[in-house]
């Protein structure tokens, strides 16, 4: 793979983590930056010696100096940003959620389908060493036949956050959780019930917006007799920071750490034992190793990163699925079926948990 692509960073807040990901990749030959914050991106771009900057989307699109397009905008923006990149005629690659609204989902899928470009969700939850982990023991068949699958994404935004997630939905913001679940067991949600927990502080709300600290799912899957079971929360729970995902089969079990700082666990059952009630099963901490073997080696050392060292995986799907002229592993089908089952799962706590059926695509 000799050809080169040239990529725009924008938002440099968070997509500053990724620029020296890009800048060393083998098959990218320049780098250019995008942020309204003119201070943030000459500082940005003095710091990684980064010579193309523009100060709005529009402006880099219509400048027309790159291949594709990495966008790290706020939430709110991720349906119009994407659609302006996609029918402007490059890849799309964003942070997640594709969108909020099921009329966004759409939008994309129809924008991406229109342009032929690719179009991926960075979902960094596929990509982390736990995940990487728990589908290599799934493919040896050492977990055996799954059972039941777990999500738990616990995280408190008061204090310094913008004031605009005080409005969104915990299960709008779920897909850190939802996509390795339907990644593992490969399948869609077919239907979900959830309901919310608590009442937001008079404090903490926003009128017409969110009013659950806390919404808790359980997810019909498709095709394979599987529930699945996501609790999500942004206020009012005492629980230290955990993006957690378990899934349990009828040989093993994987457990993602409760604790940032621990191991996750691998559970097994032993063989029935006639004389004994239940069976025994061993209980050992593991460590996931990095996955280097699947990166470039100019890219392998960024798994020491954040996300689980998630970054560099995503930026190589993302590039190569270009260079490859292939759909991205996250392709916009793929990315609007992770993120339909919050949207639904949202509706379904509003109507007091009655069962909400989820569209795919």
């Amino acid at each position: 793979m000799q050809q080169k692509l040239r990529v725009a960073v924008v938002g440099l807040n968070f997509g500053s983590e990724f620029i020296p990901i890009y800048q060393q990749h083998p098959n990218v030959e320049e780098v250019v930056i995008c942020d309204t914050n003119e201070a943030l991106l000459n500082q940005t771009g003095d710091r990684f010696a980064v010579k193309s900057r523009f100060t709005t989307l529009e402006s880099l699109v219509k400048n027309g100096q790159c291949d594709a397009v990495h966008l790290f905008t706020p939430v709110p923006y991720h349906v119009e940003h994407s659609v302006l990149v996609l029918e402007a005629g490059f890849h799309c690659a964003c942070a997640v959620p594709m969108s909020t609204d099921m009329a966004g989902l759409h939008r994309v899928v129809a924008a991406q389908k229109a342009s032929g470009k690719n179009y991926m969700m960075m979902e960094t939850a596929v990509y982390t060493r736990g995940f990487l982990c728990a589908k290599e023991l799934y493919d040896k068949g050492e977990l055996g036949d799954i059972t039941f699958l777990r999500g738990t994404y616990y995280q408190d935004l008061e204090g310094a956050y913008p004031a605009l997630w005080r409005a969104q939905p915990p299960m709008h913001y779920s897909t850190h959780v939802v996509a390795p679940i339907l990644a593992l067991a490969q399948c869609h949600v077919e239907s979900v019930v959830c309901m919310g927990s608590g009442r937001l502080r008079p404090d903490i709300h926003v009128e017409g917006g969110n009013i659950f600290p806390l919404q808790t799912a359980l997810f019909r899957l498709t095709n394979n007799n599987l529930a699945a079971e996501v609790t999500r929360s942004w206020f009012q729970t005492a629980h230290a920071y955990t993006e957690a995902f378990s899934v349990y089969g009828d040989r093993k079990g994987f457990e993602w750490q409760q604790i940032e700082d621990e191991n996750p666990v691998v559970y097994t059952l032993e063989a029935v034992d006639p004389l004994r009630r239940g069976r025994n099963v061993t209980i050992e901490r593991v460590v996931c190793p990095d996955r280097h073997d699947l990166l470039p080696p100019e890219i392998a050392h960024f798994t020491s990163g954040g996300h689980g060292g998630s970054h560099p995986y995503l930026v190589h799907e993302f590039i190569s699925s270009i260079i490859e002229n292939r759909s991205p592993a996250i392709d916009a089908a793929t990315s609007a079926n992770w993120t339909v089952p919050g949207i639904c799962a949202n509706e379904s706590s509003l109507l007091g948990g009655q069962l909400v059926n989820v569209p795919h695509w």
